[in-house]
Parts: C-alpha cells; sequence; structure tokens
C-alpha cells in the first residue's frame, strides 16, 4: 500500500510539474501574440485604427505602456549615439571659456581617446562608423595598418601644451602610440591600456621594455599576450602590452595606476578629449570621486557624442578634436608645429631584434628610409640605445599577470 501511494504521489508531482511547464509555455506564447499584435496597432496612426484596435489597446493597456517604455528607451540611446556640432559662435564662445581654464590651471591633466586618432584614420570605437558601431551591427570591420598612422593636430597640440607647461600630464586609453611620436615626454605619458609598439619582460626586476618600430601584437589576443619573441637581457618571453576588453583592473596587465591617480589626484583641472568615457567613468581613482563634489576638478570634455559625465561638466564642446584644438591654440597664442617623420623620437628608442628574429614579424615597418629600416631591424649590427627599464608605465610593471588568472 505504502509503495502503491509512493507511485502514485510521485506520477501526480510529475503531472503536476508538466501540467506547470505548459501553463507557462502557453502563457509566452500568448505575451509573445499580444505584444505582436499592440505594436501592429501601435504602428498605425490613430485615425487609421479600427474600433476593434482600439479596444485591444485598452484591454492591454499594460503591454502598451511597457512598449512605449522600450521605445523611449529606444531613443534615448539614438539620441546619445548620434554625433552633435556646435555651431561656429558657440564653438568659438566656448573655446574662449576652455583657454581660460587652461591658462589659469595649477594643474591641468589631459584624458584622451580613441576620437583625437580619428583624423590620422584610425576609426574610433563608439562613433557612427566605430568599430564597437559596427560589431554591434553585425557588420565586418576592416583591418588597416596602424604603423601607417601619424600624430594629428590634437597629439601636437598637447605636446606644446605641456611644453609651455601648460599640461602636467595626459591620461590616455589608445594603444596606436601617437603620443610618443609627437614627442610628447614619457614621463608624463599614462597609456592604461598598452601601447602597440612596445614589448616587455617582465621577468626582468624591474621589467624591461622593448620599443620596435612594427605593430608587436600580430599574435596576441585576449588573455595571451606573449610575442613569441626573447628578452635580450634575461632570455624570458617578451610579451605586449595591450589590455583587452575583458581585461580591465587585473593584475594581469601592467596599467599605469600609478602614474595616472597620482595625476588625478592633484589635478584641479581635467581635459576630455576625444573619449567616450564609457571605460574610464569605471575607474573612480581617476575623478576623485572620494571627495566633496566642490573639491574635484573642474570638468571639460570635447566629444560629439553625449559622455556619461557630462552633467558633472563645466563644459561640453561638441566639435571634432583637431579643430577645437586649432581654435585653442590660436586663443593661447601658441604655434601648433608639423610632424615631421625623421624626427620622431620612436627611431632613437626603438631596439633592434635579436639575431634569427627578423622574421618573427609580418607587420610593416616604420622608417623615414631604407637604411635607417634596415638598421633597425638588426640587420647592420646592434642599436646603441639600451632597453628601456621600467619607466614606461610610471613605476614599473605588475608581475601579476602570470600569476593571477584574468576574469573577464
Amino acid at each position: 500500500m505504502e509503495d502503491s501511494s509512493s507511485a502514485g504521489s510521485s506520477f501526480s508531482s510529475r503531472a503536476k510539474r508538466k501540467a506547470q511547464e505548459r501553463a507557462k509555455i502557453l502563457q509566452r506564447e500568448d505575451q509573445r501574440r499580444t505584444l505582436k499584435l499592440v505594436s501592429r496597432i501601435l504602428k498605425t496612426s490613430e485615425w487609421e485604427r479600427t474600433a476593434e484596435d482600439v479596444a485591444e489597446l485598452e484591454r492591454h493597456s499594460e503591454t502598451v505602456r511597457e512598449l512605449c517604455r522600450r521605445q523611449m528607451r529606444r531613443n534615448i540611446l539614438k539620441r546619445k549615439q548620434e554625433e552633435v556640432f556646435d555651431g561656429m559662435d558657440d564653438l568659438q564662445r566656448k573655446v574662449a571659456q576652455l583657454a581660460v581654464a587652461v591658462r589659469g590651471a595649477r594643474n591641468l591633466i589631459v584624458y584622451t581617446g580613441a576620437g583625437i586618432s580619428t583624423a590620422a584614420s584610425i576609426p574610433d570605437y563608439r562613433g557612427p562608423n566605430g568599430v564597437w558601431t559596427q560589431l554591434q551591427k553585425g557588420q565586418s570591420v576592416s583591418t588597416s595598418d596602424l604603423s601607417e598612422a601619424e600624430p594629428t593636430l590634437t597629439h601636437m597640440a598637447i605636446r606644446m601644451l605641456h611644453e609651455e607647461k601648460l599640461v602636467q600630464h595626459v591620461v590616455s586609453q589608445n594603444c596606436d602610440g601617437l603620443h610618443l611620436r609627437s614627442g610628447l615626454p614619457r614621463r608624463v605619458l599614462s597609456e592604461l591600456h598598452g601601447n602597440m609598439f612596445i614589448e616587455v619582460c617582465t621577468s626582468c626586476s624591474p621589467a624591461r621594455e622593448w620599443v620596435r618600430l612594427f605593430d608587436v601584437t600580430e599574435r596576441t589576443a585576449l588573455h595571451r599576450h606573449g610575442t613569441a619573441r626573447l628578452c635580450g637581457h634575461c632570455g624570458g618571453e617578451l610579451c605586449d602590452t595591450i589590455v583587452h576588453f575583458g581585461e580591465r583592473g587585473t593584475l594581469e596587465q601592467p596599467l599605469n595606476w600609478e602614474g595616472a591617480v597620482r595625476a588625478a589626484s592633484a589635478a584641479d583641472v581635467i581635459l576630455c578629449l576625444g573619449s567616450s568615457l564609457k571605460v574610464l567613468r569605471k575607474y573612480s581613482c581617476l575623478w576623485c570621486m572620494n571627495r566633496p563634489a566642490n573639491r574635484r576638478p573642474k570638468l571639460y570634455i570635447v566629444n560629439l557624442q553625449w559622455t556619461p559625465k557630462d552633467d558633472l561638466a563645466t563644459l561640453k564642446i561638441h566639435g571634432k578634436c583637431d579643430d577645437v584644438m586649432r581654435l585653442l591654440m590660436e586663443e593661447l597664442d601658441i604655434q601648433v608645429p608639423s610632424y615631421v617623420k625623421a624626427e620622431d623620437p620612436i627611431f632613437s628608442l626603438a631596439t633592434p631584434l635579436r639575431p634569427g628574429e627578423e622574421n618573427s614579424h609580418t607587420r610593416k615597418v616604420i622608417s623615414p628610409s631604407t637604411g635607417l629600416e634596415e638598421r633597425m631591424t638588426g640587420t647592420e649590427g646592434p642599436c646603441p640605445e639600451a632597453p628601456i627599464q621600467g619607466g614606461w608605465f610610471g613605476r614599473g610593471y605588475s608581475k601579476g599577470r602570470k600569476k593571477k588568472k584574468t576574469t573577464a
């Protein structure tokens, strides 16, 4: 009797669960039909709707409200992705305000994003034709050889602002190496997401940097950073310095937090150029968020699209970085030099490959002349420059990249 009762109870439980699952499936299907029906009706103009359509909307009022909320969110997102341009009068007026802030700043630091390099034919991430935007739309992204890019007017202007002692530090999200190639001193540069021309040996103490004349990331990817070349000092494996999406904030990468945070903590003015700030906003230490609002650095933003820091900004300028910086430098009466490839600092910083490593990459080598290209690829003897130790990222590199597992 007990076995029969237990079996009956088990059968009853299974039947009940199946009935519940079936009811949920039917409910979901009914909700989909309702959403489809209401959506179709809402797409028609009011004068085209029949009495039956009106009755359906009244009967499914909650669905109507939900669809309206969804549409409102889509409209807000679309507006945030749109590029906005200030008229010339507004642009000049805002740049004049920015010039006053630059002149009056005791400690001005600049945060830069992909928008300062678009004039060098390097695509940004979240613009209308940006890499991230295209990927979200399911479109393919064409790859280009970034070694062909050269510093833009904005890069050269930032260098001059530092030379004139108006900018104390630059924090960049860009990996294109153009700040270095503009002549900006390395001690005032924090490249949070790495540099495509640098590979590093963390087996050395302190870590050693090896600057190359080609993109070192040919064989690297997310969570895989070995370049297949060896350190000329200790023989350890060299790694790139790039931080991919999903690696932010981990110990796997040699992030220059010390240099960037130290600069942010001393800043009274922050100028953001060409960044959506959707990544940088997550680094609260760069915004001094632990201070009262009235004691944080004054924020100035130059970007064509909405950023999550707009509401906190003292001034938002909607303009292309080169256009804004050209006007700013005129307002400050500072000449902006043209980039001269033969004077690019990368040629004096770069080190040749070890014997046998000449064919370890297929990327194009940067060179103003064939002779220099041959020297820097190691075919004409050793380079007089020794590998740099520790300086690129402030106080050296974290050695946690081989010990800590990265979390996305």
